[in-house]
Parts: C-alpha cells; structure tokens; sequence
C-alpha cells in the first residue's frame, strides 16, 4: 500500500502551484497594504523561498503555508517601515512642506474607503477594474486574458466605476 505523494520539487508541479496560487495571494496580500508592487514582489519572494525550501515541505501544507510566509512578510515589512520612520523623527531633514495632518488624515482615510470599496465589488467586476487600473492593461488584452468579449469588459469596468462612485463620494 504505497501513497503517492507529489513533491513540490517537480518543475512542472511547482509550476501548477504557483498559477493556482499566485494570483489569489497577491489579491490577498494587496487588500491588506493596498500596494500592488509590494504585494506581488512579497508572493514573487515566498514562491522562491518555497521552491529553495521545496524537499523539507510537505505538499499537503504548502498552500497555507505560502499565505502565512507572505503575511508575515507583509508585517516584516511594515515593522522595517515602522523602524525607517522613527528614524526619520529623531534625524528630520531640512525641508520644509506644505501638507499638514489634517490633509493626511483626510488622504489616509480616502484611501482606506477606496480600498474597501474596490474589495467589496463583485468579483468579475474587481478584476477588471484591477486588471485596467493597476495591471495598466487595455480592454482588448483583458478580454483576451479573460476570454470574453470587449463589450463585456467595458460593461464590467463601467458597473465597477458606478459602484466606486456611489460608495465613495466625491470621485
């Protein structure tokens, strides 16, 4: 009675994980810090750290342990932020700025409600508006990537861009 147990050490498996992975990842690590680049760059580092790592993983465990790599990298992050700042308050440099606090206060809880909003759209309707405004993608490559019609695109982002505008006001 022999299991087959598939190791992630294999190309064309490891390849699997990551394209049923990846993407689901990123959207999650991107809801969290709202930073695309950060996002994909901390899953692009958690993929490699898996496949340098891949003979000590057990496979049934790789997908959670890929989420929990990520998010703790995400507060690695955040906590070497934290440190550059305090660093920045006890060495302030010379300049001089216009914004004040409340300005960045009104910005900061902007961008929390944008966040949220782009979250709570439906699904096909958060993809393409990701795909066009963060991915920079046109309508043509995302109705080819999605496998839909442009029209359906444009009805999807023009749904997406109502939904914003009600939920946020002021845009």
């Amino acid at each position: 009675m022999s299991l087959e147990i598939k190791s992630i050490c294999n190309p064309e498996i490891f390849e699997e994980l990551y394209k049923s992975n990846s993407k689901v990842l990123r959207n999650y690590i991107y809801y969290k810090c709202g930073n695309m680049d950060l996002a994909e760059d901390l899953v692009q580092d958690s993929f490699m750290k898996i496949w340098k790592s891949c003979a000590k993983i057990i496979p049934k465990t790789v997908k959670s342990l890929l989420f929990k790599m990520t998010n703790n990298a995400l507060l690695n992050t955040y906590s070497h932020k934290k440190v550059v700042i305090e660093h920045h308050k006890l060495h302030p440099k010379n300049i001089e700025t216009n914004i004040t606090p409340e300005f960045l206060l009104e910005e900061k809880e902007f961008l929390e409600k944008l966040r949220k909003s782009i979250s709570n759209l439906p699904e096909k309707e958060r993809e393409v508006f990701l795909l066009n405004r963060i991915d920079k993608k046109k309508y043509r490559e995302i109705a080819e990537l999605l496998e839909i019609s442009i029209k359906t695109v444009e009805k999807r982002m023009s749904s997406a861009l109502k939904m914003l505008r009600i939920n946020i006001e002021g845009i």
